[in-house]
């Protein structure tokens, strides 16, 4: 007999659990704004991405404390400065000057990335802090087939002279690992405020035709602050 009600008392403490499992989960949708931060990274003459403002939509649906997983778009501008030196062969006697040439140019690019990730989430009371990890893929498009460049020759017995120069874009994808945290805080029964900081890991892009890859990881802060509405 002993047994048998220790038995019912677990079983009734486990369908008592599953239900407060099942009454934490969410559905939501959030838009969220974010300044991305890339900091200094410098790799083959390509220089990271400039600091730019974006936005972040989501779709998060969280069954449980341990079983959460959401999917991502995110926009954000990802200008780029690029600057490379070439020591081609002169010929002997060449009228032509020849020497060491840098060639610095400036391109305007958009940044798209697609993500996928798990969330781990505790609900107390109208707060509710979660982590984050995942993956996906980052888009970077620069905005024109071409940009104007500048190049600068310069030989070892004259002068360096500088020529205008137009070089071809070519669109980068790289995957991407996030992770983050931060907490939903809920003003109204479907409504709230979202607090989030995500880190993106990713191989910097190249985005000039003539540079095939820069070799170089590089991270970018996103912290953010954005409403979701529950369904």
């Amino acid at each position: 007999m002993s047994k048998s009600w220790i038995c019912t008392a677990l079983f009734m403490v486990a369908l008592t659990s599953a239900g407060g499992l099942a009454a934490d989960g969410q559905t939501d949708v959030a838009a969220s704004l974010y300044g991305a931060f890339n900091g200094s990274t410098n790799s083959n003459g390509t220089v990271s991405p400039s600091n730019a403002a974006g936005a972040l939509l989501e779709v998060r649906h969280i069954k449980n404390p341990l079983a959460g997983f959401e999917v991502t778009y995110s926009y954000n501008r990802a200008n780029q400065a690029d600057s490379f030196t070439v020591s081609p062969p002169c010929p002997v006697g060449g009228t032509q000057p020849c020497g060491p040439t840098t060639t610095t140019a400036a391109i305007s690019a958009n940044a798209h990335e697609f993500t996928a990730d798990w969330i781990a989430s505790l609900k107390i009371g109208n707060l509710r802090p979660f982590a984050l990890a995942g993956g996906g893929a980052l888009f970077d498009v620069p905005t024109s087939n071409s940009v104007p460049a500048a190049s600068t020759v310069c030989p070892a017995t004259t002068s360096c002279t500088t020529t205008a120069a137009s070089i071809s874009t070519s669109a980068g994808t790289k995957g991407v690992i996030v992770y983050g945290a931060g907490i939903d805080w809920g003003l109204l029964p479907h409504l709230g405020l979202r607090l989030q900081y995500r880190g993106n890991l990713y191989k910097m892009p190249a985005l000039l035709a003539t540079l095939t890859s820069t070799k170089s990881f590089m991270q970018t802060a996103e912290p953010m602050i954005g409403v979701y509405f529950r369904f």
